[in-house]
């Protein structure tokens, strides 16, 4: 695909921002969205995001902006990278400006609740009968964005049923230091992004209170089973969660400190309130809003998720650090695997 084509990335933070320098840097015209018209300024002045990477030089292709308009009305791809909490607000104010043929790609790990829905299922029941409902897609994987920021190697999966989508966002984003592999199991790849942040917060109190490796691979694993049936019993397929959007993206977000997750965890663990902890950190942890959201329907669905449950009674009603492994232990399931 030699044809060039306009870029837009909606959300200026820390993946939104290194999503742009891909684009940009594959010598696409590329538009990042931002909230605050001082951070436009000091982006398109100084070439760097000084919040989020104030080490990374951005391509000069980029251009900061806080007008929605001016960002989306030419695009031809449209990353959505902002906070699920703001999802609603971003999806109705871009429905009347976007093209009809636009590539919508979402790349926010995050869910809707009441009822549980997907970004992805959100965008499906705002554009209605719009032409770029069919090109709808999602971007998920092991993708910290310090790392990505540092040139370090990584990769991601683009779901979508449009293989137009696909080849639009491999020549938008696929380098020399970014892989980018295709799927078509759209639910299954953005519920694993979304739901291993749950398991990251699990992850990062077991880091904090020391419990080892081979506990840290219990809880990886069994953390893994828990995601898999909860997406499965929404429509994922199970192969999904083997691959790089699954077990790929659960491996580098339970184990690292640059995942924000993680470090939430940890910070829960030295005895922190979770409001305390977010403030902490930053940044939005998209998993403390998720878990309430997926521990809700878990009940109602009478799906077992003891992992889940640990951590739920351990943010949201105080309940020890300790009780998360203890908790595990003294689950009665005893078989591995439950589906094939």
């Amino acid at each position: 695909m030699d044809k060039k084509f306009n870029v837009s990335v909606l959300g200026g933070g820390s993946f939104g921002t290194v999503l742009a320098n891909l684009s940009a840097k594959n010598g696409l015209d590329t538009y990042l969205w931002v909230r605050d018209s001082e951070l436009a300024l000091k982006i398109n002045s100084e070439s760097a995001n000084r919040d989020y990477h104030p080490e990374l030089k951005l391509s000069k292709k980029i251009f900061a902006s806080e007008i929605l308009s001016e960002c989306v009305c030419n695009a031809d791809l449209i990353f959505i990278a902002t906070p699920s909490s703001i999802i609603e607000n971003v999806v109705d104010r871009i429905k009347p400006l976007i093209k009809d043929d636009v590539v919508l790609i979402s790349c926010t790990k995050g869910l809707i609740g009441k009822p549980t829905r997907t970004i992805t299922d959100y965008i499906k029941d705002q554009l209605m009968e719009k032409p770029a409902l069919e090109r709808l897609g999602v971007l998920s994987g092991p993708n910290l964005a310090r790392e990505i920021a540092d040139e370090k190697v990584a990769g991601s999966v683009i779901a979508s049923q449009s293989q137009h989508s696909k080849d639009l966002v491999i020549n938008a984003l696929e380098s020399k230091i970014f892989k980018l592999y295709s799927s078509n199991d759209i639910k299954g790849v953005e519920y694993a992004g979304a739901l291993k942040n749950i398991y990251a917060i699990g992850c990062g109190i077991g880091y904090q209170l020391n419990i080892g490796e081979n506990a840290n691979g219990l809880i990886i694993s069994r953390a893994m089973a828990e995601i898999s049936q909860f997406a499965v019993h929404k429509g994922a397929k199970p192969i999904t969660f083997l691959g790089l959007a699954g077990m790929g993206d659960l491996i580098a977000t339970c184990t690292s400190k640059l995942s924000r997750n993680f470090s939430v965890g940890i910070e829960i663990a030295k005895g922190l309130s979770l409001d305390d902890a977010s403030q902490k950190i930053g940044q939005v942890a998209e998993g403390v809003n998720t878990l309430k959201i997926v521990y809700e329907e878990a009940i109602e669905s009478n799906l077992t998720m003891p992992i889940l449950s640990s951590l739920y009674t351990i943010i949201y009603q105080n309940q020890d650090s300790k009780s998360l492994l203890e908790n595990l232990i003294n689950h009665r399931d005893q078989l591995d695997v439950k589906f094939e």
